[in-house]
């Protein structure tokens, strides 16, 4: 998990509210707390023992609706069909939870990720925000039934 997030900060830094800088200083007592908050996921498209290509994770920030957060696909992973079953997953988590609705926030000028999104029956909410580990860049909410 660790190895994968950090990875994931590292090749976009500008699709995710935290940064590398922050998060390679975690201990292991921060990875757990951060784990346990909620449901994560990986992706992996090798056999036994490849390393993962992906991750995602969701928490419910207000009842019945869950957030889809710290989505990634490695680059040699991309194109393969890995966001769109990362995001299925959640979606399928999100229903199984009893949630009614699933939400997130992309990066506005991430077009692949807000492309992948739309083909997955997400639309946009009109909610805006900075991003805030870079506040110059803006976040767009999404979201669609669980």
């Amino acid at each position: 998990m660790r190895g994968v997030r950090l990875a994931a900060l590292q090749d976009a830094p500008h699709a995710f509210g935290s940064s590398y800088e922050r998060e390679i200083s975690f201990s292991q007592d921060d990875w757990l707390w951060r784990i346990s908050q909620g449901a994560n996921f990986l992706a992996y498209t090798g056999g036994p023992g490849s390393a993962p290509v992906g991750i995602v994770g969701a928490f419910e920030p207000l009842p019945h609706t869950a957030e889809l957060v710290s989505m990634w696909v490695h680059p040699q992973a991309r194109g393969q069909g890995v966001g769109r079953t990362l995001v299925e997953t959640i979606l399928q988590w999100a229903h199984n939870e009893g949630h009614n609705f699933v939400h997130l926030w992309v990066t506005e000028t991430n077009d692949p990720a807000r492309c992948l999104y739309e083909r997955c029956g997400f639309a946009l909410t009109g909610e805006r925000k900075p991003l805030p580990s870079h506040p110059e860049y803006a976040e767009v909410a999404m979201v669609r039934p669980a």
